[in-house]
Protein backbone atom coordinates (compact mmCIF):
# COMPACT_ATOMS: atom_id res chain seq x y z
CA UNK A 1 0.00 0.00 0.00
CA UNK A 2 1.38 3.39 -1.10
CA UNK A 3 1.82 5.63 1.31
CA UNK A 4 -0.81 8.15 -0.43
CA UNK A 5 -3.22 5.16 -0.47
CA UNK A 6 -2.97 4.53 4.10
CA UNK A 7 -5.93 5.51 5.39
CA UNK A 8 -5.86 9.16 7.51
CA UNK A 9 -7.60 10.15 10.61
CA UNK A 10 -9.27 13.30 10.69
CA UNK A 11 -10.49 15.70 13.43
CA UNK A 12 -13.33 17.66 12.87
CA UNK A 13 -13.39 20.87 14.37
CA UNK A 14 -15.75 23.69 14.54
CA UNK A 15 -15.70 27.13 12.32
CA UNK A 16 -13.97 29.06 15.12
CA UNK A 17 -10.92 26.24 15.17
CA UNK A 18 -11.58 24.26 18.48
CA UNK A 19 -11.90 20.39 18.53
CA UNK A 20 -15.15 18.82 18.17
CA UNK A 21 -16.44 17.78 21.21
CA UNK A 22 -15.01 20.51 23.24
CA UNK A 23 -17.28 22.03 25.88
CA UNK A 24 -16.67 25.44 27.56
CA UNK A 25 -18.56 24.42 30.41
CA UNK A 26 -17.20 21.02 31.29
CA UNK A 27 -13.94 22.83 32.31
CA UNK A 28 -12.74 23.39 35.42
CA UNK A 29 -15.87 21.93 37.04
CA UNK A 30 -16.83 23.49 40.38
CA UNK A 31 -16.56 19.75 42.15
CA UNK A 32 -12.83 19.61 41.06
CA UNK A 33 -11.78 23.44 41.85
CA UNK A 34 -13.20 23.27 45.36
CA UNK A 35 -11.60 19.31 46.04
CA UNK A 36 -8.35 21.14 45.25
CA UNK A 37 -8.71 24.10 47.82
CA UNK A 38 -9.93 22.35 50.30
CA UNK A 39 -6.75 20.42 49.79
CA UNK A 40 -4.63 23.24 50.34
CA UNK A 41 -2.93 24.15 53.54
CA UNK A 42 -3.89 27.80 53.83
CA UNK A 43 -7.68 26.46 53.79
CA UNK A 44 -7.68 23.95 55.84
CA UNK A 45 -5.49 26.29 58.22
CA UNK A 46 -7.85 29.34 58.40
CA UNK A 47 -11.14 26.91 58.91
CA UNK A 48 -8.98 25.25 61.55
CA UNK A 49 -8.13 28.36 63.31
CA UNK A 50 -11.90 29.58 62.75
CA UNK A 51 -13.07 26.35 64.78
CA UNK A 52 -10.34 26.46 67.70
CA UNK A 53 -11.06 30.69 68.34
CA UNK A 54 -14.42 29.51 70.28
CA UNK A 55 -12.23 27.06 72.45
CA UNK A 56 -9.63 29.70 72.88
CA UNK A 57 -12.32 32.55 74.13
CA UNK A 58 -14.07 29.89 76.51
CA UNK A 59 -10.19 28.90 77.90
CA UNK A 60 -10.01 33.06 78.54
CA UNK A 61 -13.03 33.14 80.16
CA UNK A 62 -12.51 30.50 82.08
CA UNK A 63 -8.81 31.24 83.36
CA UNK A 64 -10.56 34.98 83.58
CA UNK A 65 -13.34 33.91 86.51
CA UNK A 66 -16.10 34.80 86.40
CA UNK A 67 -16.24 37.82 88.58
CA UNK A 68 -16.28 40.22 85.46
CA UNK A 69 -18.73 43.29 86.32
CA UNK A 70 -21.87 41.84 84.08
CA UNK A 71 -23.91 45.41 85.30
CA UNK A 72 -22.20 47.20 82.44
CA UNK A 73 -23.85 45.19 79.74
CA UNK A 74 -21.06 45.29 77.45
CA UNK A 75 -21.25 42.49 75.01
CA UNK A 76 -17.85 40.79 76.60
CA UNK A 77 -19.64 41.17 79.82
CA UNK A 78 -22.56 38.99 78.87
CA UNK A 79 -20.40 36.48 76.90
CA UNK A 80 -20.81 33.80 79.12
CA UNK A 81 -24.67 34.60 80.35
CA UNK A 82 -25.61 32.01 77.85
CA UNK A 83 -24.53 29.57 74.44
CA UNK A 84 -25.98 32.80 72.30
CA UNK A 85 -24.53 35.44 74.34
CA UNK A 86 -21.01 33.37 73.45
CA UNK A 87 -22.03 33.68 69.53
CA UNK A 88 -22.71 37.45 70.09
CA UNK A 89 -19.37 37.71 71.44
CA UNK A 90 -17.57 35.68 68.80
CA UNK A 91 -19.37 37.53 66.48
CA UNK A 92 -18.44 41.27 67.63
CA UNK A 93 -14.85 39.73 68.04
CA UNK A 94 -14.14 38.71 64.36
CA UNK A 95 -16.23 40.94 62.12
CA UNK A 96 -13.86 43.82 61.98
CA UNK A 97 -11.25 42.44 61.21
CA UNK A 98 -10.79 38.32 61.24
CA UNK A 99 -13.38 37.86 58.70
CA UNK A 100 -12.51 40.60 56.39
CA UNK A 101 -8.82 38.86 56.27
CA UNK A 102 -10.08 35.26 55.79
CA UNK A 103 -12.20 36.20 52.80
CA UNK A 104 -9.80 38.44 51.47
CA UNK A 105 -7.27 35.54 51.65
CA UNK A 106 -10.15 33.26 49.70
CA UNK A 107 -10.77 35.95 46.90
CA UNK A 108 -7.39 37.67 46.74
CA UNK A 109 -5.32 34.60 46.49
CA UNK A 110 -8.15 32.96 43.84
CA UNK A 111 -6.62 34.07 40.59
CA UNK A 112 -3.15 35.63 41.58
CA UNK A 113 -2.08 32.30 43.14
CA UNK A 114 -2.33 30.46 39.74
CA UNK A 115 -0.31 33.65 38.46
CA UNK A 116 2.60 32.79 41.04
CA UNK A 117 2.78 29.10 39.89
CA UNK A 118 2.68 29.86 36.37
CA UNK A 119 -0.13 27.46 36.11
CA UNK A 120 -2.72 30.75 34.84
CA UNK A 121 -1.33 30.11 30.91
CA UNK A 122 -1.87 26.87 31.10
CA UNK A 123 -5.51 26.80 32.38
CA UNK A 124 -6.29 29.02 29.72
CA UNK A 125 -4.77 26.71 26.97
CA UNK A 126 -6.99 24.03 27.84
CA UNK A 127 -8.42 26.06 27.15
CA UNK A 128 -10.77 27.37 29.88
CA UNK A 129 -12.42 30.57 28.82
CA UNK A 130 -11.66 33.72 30.97
CA UNK A 131 -15.34 34.37 32.52
CA UNK A 132 -16.04 30.94 32.97
CA UNK A 133 -12.42 31.17 34.77
CA UNK A 134 -13.10 34.15 36.87
CA UNK A 135 -16.55 32.73 37.64
CA UNK A 136 -15.81 29.31 39.24
CA UNK A 137 -12.69 31.11 41.46
CA UNK A 138 -15.18 33.11 42.39
CA UNK A 139 -17.98 30.55 43.43
CA UNK A 140 -14.94 28.28 45.10
CA UNK A 141 -14.06 31.09 47.02
CA UNK A 142 -17.67 32.14 47.72
CA UNK A 143 -17.97 28.48 49.40
CA UNK A 144 -14.84 28.53 51.04
CA UNK A 145 -15.80 32.21 52.78
CA UNK A 146 -19.07 30.42 53.61
CA UNK A 147 -18.09 27.77 55.06
CA UNK A 148 -15.40 29.75 57.71
CA UNK A 149 -18.20 32.14 58.82
CA UNK A 150 -20.71 28.75 59.42
CA UNK A 151 -17.72 27.42 61.41
CA UNK A 152 -16.93 30.07 63.31
CA UNK A 153 -20.91 29.95 63.96
CA UNK A 154 -21.61 26.66 64.18
CA UNK A 155 -18.76 25.92 67.10
CA UNK A 156 -19.26 29.15 68.83
CA UNK A 157 -22.94 28.18 69.51
CA UNK A 158 -21.92 24.48 70.02
CA UNK A 159 -19.97 25.00 72.83
CA UNK A 160 -21.31 27.80 74.10
CA UNK A 161 -25.02 26.11 74.90
CA UNK A 162 -22.47 22.86 76.13
CA UNK A 163 -20.77 25.40 78.48
CA UNK A 164 -23.08 27.90 79.25
CA UNK A 165 -26.75 26.63 78.29
CA UNK A 166 -29.20 27.39 75.95
CA UNK A 167 -30.46 29.98 77.82
CA UNK A 168 -32.00 33.44 76.73
CA UNK A 169 -30.25 35.65 74.91
CA UNK A 170 -29.54 38.95 77.64
CA UNK A 171 -28.81 42.03 75.26
CA UNK A 172 -26.86 45.16 75.80
CA UNK A 173 -30.24 46.73 75.66
CA UNK A 174 -31.24 45.36 79.16
CA UNK A 175 -33.74 43.09 77.52
CA UNK A 176 -33.76 39.05 77.24
CA UNK A 177 -34.78 37.31 74.47
CA UNK A 178 -35.87 33.51 74.22
CA UNK A 179 -33.07 31.32 72.76
CA UNK A 180 -35.75 30.55 70.07
CA UNK A 181 -36.72 33.96 68.86
CA UNK A 182 -32.67 34.78 69.49
CA UNK A 183 -31.88 31.96 66.99
CA UNK A 184 -34.01 33.22 64.74
CA UNK A 185 -32.12 36.94 65.12
CA UNK A 186 -29.34 35.67 64.89
CA UNK A 187 -29.64 33.94 61.98
CA UNK A 188 -30.53 37.44 60.07
CA UNK A 189 -27.69 39.05 61.52
CA UNK A 190 -25.32 36.44 60.62
CA UNK A 191 -26.85 36.45 56.70
CA UNK A 192 -26.06 39.97 57.10
CA UNK A 193 -22.58 39.76 57.67
CA UNK A 194 -21.94 37.32 54.87
CA UNK A 195 -23.47 39.84 53.05
CA UNK A 196 -21.56 42.87 54.16
CA UNK A 197 -18.80 40.95 53.20
CA UNK A 198 -19.61 40.91 49.23
CA UNK A 199 -17.93 44.19 49.31
CA UNK A 200 -14.10 42.43 50.41
CA UNK A 201 -14.87 39.50 47.83
CA UNK A 202 -15.21 41.88 45.27
CA UNK A 203 -12.09 44.18 46.08
CA UNK A 204 -9.83 40.93 46.71
CA UNK A 205 -11.41 39.20 43.35
CA UNK A 206 -10.38 42.72 41.65
CA UNK A 207 -6.81 42.77 43.12
CA UNK A 208 -6.22 39.23 42.59
CA UNK A 209 -6.85 39.88 38.44
CA UNK A 210 -4.51 43.19 38.33
CA UNK A 211 -1.40 41.15 40.48
CA UNK A 212 0.71 37.99 40.74
CA UNK A 213 1.50 38.10 43.69
CA UNK A 214 -1.19 36.63 46.33
CA UNK A 215 0.00 38.41 49.73
CA UNK A 216 -0.55 41.98 47.37
CA UNK A 217 -3.75 41.22 46.67
CA UNK A 218 -4.86 39.77 50.25
CA UNK A 219 -3.03 43.07 52.01
CA UNK A 220 -4.29 45.56 49.49
CA UNK A 221 -7.50 44.67 50.76
CA UNK A 222 -6.94 43.98 54.31
CA UNK A 223 -5.57 47.87 53.88
CA UNK A 224 -8.43 49.47 52.54
CA UNK A 225 -10.72 47.97 54.61
CA UNK A 226 -8.48 49.03 57.77
CA UNK A 227 -8.18 52.82 55.68
CA UNK A 228 -12.08 52.91 55.62
CA UNK A 229 -12.49 51.61 59.30
CA UNK A 230 -10.12 54.76 60.13
CA UNK A 231 -12.22 57.28 57.76
CA UNK A 232 -15.14 56.15 59.51
CA UNK A 233 -14.20 56.86 63.06
CA UNK A 234 -13.38 60.30 61.84
CA UNK A 235 -16.89 62.48 62.58
CA UNK A 236 -16.09 65.12 60.98
CA UNK A 237 -17.04 63.64 57.52
CA UNK A 238 -20.29 63.51 58.48
CA UNK A 239 -22.71 61.74 56.56
CA UNK A 240 -19.65 61.01 53.65
CA UNK A 241 -18.96 58.45 56.60
CA UNK A 242 -22.05 56.30 54.72
CA UNK A 243 -20.67 56.05 51.62
CA UNK A 244 -17.75 54.00 53.00
CA UNK A 245 -17.48 50.87 52.35
CA UNK A 246 -18.11 48.60 55.54
CA UNK A 247 -20.04 51.74 57.35
CA UNK A 248 -22.68 49.59 57.72
CA UNK A 249 -20.40 46.20 59.31
CA UNK A 250 -22.01 46.79 62.96
CA UNK A 251 -25.68 46.96 62.23
CA UNK A 252 -25.91 43.44 62.19
CA UNK A 253 -26.17 43.61 66.23
CA UNK A 254 -29.49 45.44 65.21
CA UNK A 255 -31.09 42.24 65.39
CA UNK A 256 -30.11 42.08 69.28
CA UNK A 257 -32.67 44.98 70.26
CA UNK A 258 -36.09 43.87 71.12
CA UNK A 259 -37.52 45.36 68.38
CA UNK A 260 -35.55 44.48 65.02
CA UNK A 261 -35.33 47.34 62.81
CA UNK A 262 -34.22 46.87 59.56
CA UNK A 263 -33.23 50.20 58.16
CA UNK A 264 -29.31 49.97 58.90
CA UNK A 265 -29.72 46.05 57.78
CA UNK A 266 -30.77 47.45 54.26
CA UNK A 267 -28.76 50.19 54.10
CA UNK A 268 -25.83 48.03 54.80
CA UNK A 269 -26.82 45.58 52.67
CA UNK A 270 -27.29 47.62 49.63
CA UNK A 271 -24.14 49.05 50.15
CA UNK A 272 -21.98 46.35 50.02
CA UNK A 273 -23.82 45.00 47.45
CA UNK A 274 -23.21 48.22 45.21
CA UNK A 275 -19.59 48.00 45.86
CA UNK A 276 -19.19 43.88 45.40
CA UNK A 277 -21.05 44.81 41.74
CA UNK A 278 -18.82 47.37 41.11
CA UNK A 279 -15.49 45.56 42.27
CA UNK A 280 -16.66 42.52 40.16
CA UNK A 281 -17.41 44.55 36.96
CA UNK A 282 -13.48 45.78 37.12
CA UNK A 283 -12.64 42.74 37.68
CA UNK A 284 -14.02 40.29 35.15
CA UNK A 285 -13.24 43.56 32.37
CA UNK A 286 -10.03 43.38 33.86
CA UNK A 287 -9.48 39.81 33.62
CA UNK A 288 -11.14 39.59 29.95
CA UNK A 289 -8.09 41.80 28.65
CA UNK A 290 -5.35 41.14 30.67
CA UNK A 291 -2.08 39.72 28.47
CA UNK A 292 -1.59 36.34 30.37
CA UNK A 293 1.98 35.62 30.51
CA UNK A 294 2.36 33.85 34.16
Amino acid sequence: MSADSRPTTTTEAHPDGRVAGYTPAGTLSLRTELTRQFTRRRTQLSLGFLALLPVIMAIAFTVGGSDSDTASGSLIDLGTQSGVNFLVFALFVSVGFLLIVVVALFFGDAIASEASWSSLRYLLAVPVPRGRLLRQKALVSAILSLAALFTLVGVSLILGSVLYGVGSLVSPFGDALSFGLSIGRLAIGVVFIAINLTWVAGLALALSVSTDAPLGAVGGTVMVSIVAQILDQITALGSLRNLLPGHYSTSWTSVLSPTLSWNDLLDGAFSSLAYATIFGIIAWRRFATKDITS
